[in-house]
C-alpha cells in the first residue's frame, strides 16, 4: 500500500511522468492487490485509461470477477464508450455480489440510449435481489420521471423519502416536487419545494417553486419567490416574465410593466418579452410604448406572427390603415394565407379606397372564413357598396343559415333577392 500512497502523492503533486514511471512497474510485476488498489486510486483521480489497463490485467486471472467488471465497466462509462461498458456489465454472473450493482448501471446506460423497457427491466431485476436497497426504488423514481409516468415516480420518490431525503447526492423532496409539478398537481407540490429549500438554497429550485406556485394560483407566493430569485441573481431571465405574469394576475399593472422593462435590460434579445409588455402598455394606455414594444419584437424575429397581429389591431383601433398594410406585406412572405391578416388588409384598403386590392383580398378571405359571421358580415355589406348584389346574397345566404335566428340578416337577403 504504501507504494501506491507514493504513486498518489506523485500525481497530486504533478510528478505525473515520474508516478507513471512507477504505474508500469505495477501493471507489469506488481501483486493482484497492488494492481487493484491502484486501479480504484486512479480510478478516483481520473487516470482512466492507466486504470483500465489494470483492471483488464486483473481480468486475466480473475475473468468473471464481478467487481472487476463492475469497475472496468465504469472506467468504460468514464472514458464516453458506453457500448463497451455495456459488454462488460452483460457479463457478471446473477450469483456474483455486484450483480445488482452491474444491473443499476446497465439500466442507467439503457435509459441514456433512450431504451426505457429495457432499463426498467434491469431495475426491477435488482428490486427483485434487493427490494429493500432505497438505491433501486430511486433509480425507478428517475426513469419514471424521465418517462413522464409522472404518478409511478411520484409513489416511489415519497417512498425513498421514508428512508432518506438525499440519494446520490440528489434532493428526494426537489425531485418529487418536479414530478408532481410537471404532472399538474402544482397545489400538492409546493410543501416539498419547501422542504428541498430548506436543505440547501438553491437558484433552480427556487424558481421551480416561484413557477409552481404560479401555475398554482398562489400568484403572492410566486411574486415572493420570484422577488428572492431575482435578489439571488438578476440575469435569471426566465423569472422576469413568469414574475410579469404573476404581478399581472393581480392587478399590479405597473409593477408588472416595471418588471418587463428590467428584464429586456438583462435579456435584450427575447422577443416574449416585447411582445409582454407590449400588450401590457395598452392594458396601461400607453399606445406608443406598446407600438415601440411589438416593433422591437417584430424586429427580432421578422415572422413574430403574434406580434404582428398586436400591432395590426392597434392601428386598425388608430385607423392608421396604411400602416396595416405595412404589416400584413412584412408577414406576407411567410404568413400569406393567413385568413385574419388577408381580411386586415382588405379592410385597410377598404378604408383607403383602394377598391380593387380591398375585393381581391376579400374574396382571398372568403376561401378560409365562410363560415365566420364577423367576416362575412363585412364582406357582404362591401359587396352591397360595390353593386356586387348577386355576391353579397350568396354571403348573406351563409349568414341566414349559420345565424338563422337574426331577421336582418334575413331581411338583406330578402331586398338583395327583390332586386
Amino acid at each position: 500500500m504504501e507504494k501506491i500512497n507514493e504513486i498518489i502523492k506523485m500525481l497530486e503533486n504533478g510528478q505525473h511522468e515520474e508516478a507513471l514511471s512507477h504505474y508500469r512497474r505495477i501493471l507489469l510485476n506488481g501483486s493482484h492487490e497492488e494492481r487493484f488498489l491502484l486501479g480504484e486510486e486512479l480510478l478516483h483521480y481520473g487516470f482512466l485509461v492507466e486504470a483500465k489497463k489494470l483492471f483488464e490485467r486483473l481480468l486475466e486471472s480473475y475473468p468473471e470477477e464481478g467487481e472487476l467488471l463492475v469497475l472496468l465497466a465504469e472506467t468504460h462509462i468514464d472514458l464516453g464508450e458506453e457500448d463497451e461498458a455495456i459488454l462488460v456489465l452483460e457479463k457478471v454472473q446473477e450469483e456474483d455480489p455486484s450483480f445488482p450493482q452491474s444491473l443499476l448501471l446497465l439500466a442507467d446506460l439503457y435509459q441514456m440510449e433512450g431504451l426505457y423497457e429495457v432499463s426498467e427491466q434491469k431495475l426491477l431485476k435488482a428490486k427483485s435481489i434487493l427490494p429493500n436497497e432505497v438505491i433501486v426504488d430511486f433509480a425507478l423514481g428517475e426513469l419514471y420521471g424521465e418517462q413522464g409516468r409522472f404518478l409511478e415516480a411520484a409513489k416511489i420518490y415519497r417512498h425513498v423519502l421514508q428512508t432518506d431525503e438525499i440519494i446520490a447526492g440528489v434532493n428526494v423532496n426537489q425531485r418529487l416536487a418536479e414530478v408532481l409539478s410537471v404532472g399538474g398537481a402544482f397545489e400538492e407540490a409546493l410543501p416539498y419545494f419547501e422542504k428541498a429549500m430548506e436543505d440547501k438554497l438553491e437558484i433552480n429550485t427556487l424558481f421551480s417553486y416561484a413557477f409552481t406556485a404560479l401555475q398554482a394560483g398562489y400568484n403572492r407566493t410566486a411574486i415572493e419567490k420570484f422577488n428572492e430569485l431575482k435578489e439571488l441573481d438578476p440575469e435569471y431571465h426566465s423569472l422576469y416574465i413568469n414574475l410579469s405574469k404573476a404581478y399581472e394576475r393581480e392587478e399590479e399593472l405597473e409593477n408588472s410593466f416595471h418588471v418587463i422593462k428590467m428584464g429586456i435590460q438583462y435579456d435584450e434579445y427575447n422577443k416574449e418579452l416585447y411582445l409582454y409588455g407590449g400588450k401590457l402598455a395598452l392594458k396601461l394606455g400607453n399606445e406608443q410604448e406598446a407600438e415601440n414594444l411589438l416593433r422591437e419584437a417584430l424586429a427580432l424575429d421578422p415572422e413574430f406572427i403574434e406580434a404582428g397581429a398586436s400591432l395590426i389591431k392597434l392601428f386598425l383601433r388608430q385607423e392608421r390603415y396604411q400602416d396595416v398594410l405595412e404589416i400584413t406585406e412584412l408577414l406576407s412572405d411567410f404568413a400569406e394565407e393567413e385568413p385574419q391578416f388577408v381580411w386586415d388588409s382588405a379592410l385597410a384598403h377598404h378604408q383607403l379606397e383602394e377598391y380593387s386590392l380591398a375585393l381581391n383580398k376579400y374574396n382571398r378571405a372568403y376561401t378560409f372564413l365562410k363560415d365566420e359571421p364577423e367576416f362575412l358580415i363585412d364582406y357582404g355589406n362591401f359587396l352591397i357598396e360595390e353593386g356586387k348584389n348577386t355576391e353579397a346574397a350568396e354571403v348573406f345566404s351563409k349568414l341566414v343559415k349559420l345565424e338563422p335566428g337574426v331577421i336582418e340578416y334575413q331581411e338583406i337577403l330578402q331586398r338583395l333577392l327583390d332586386q
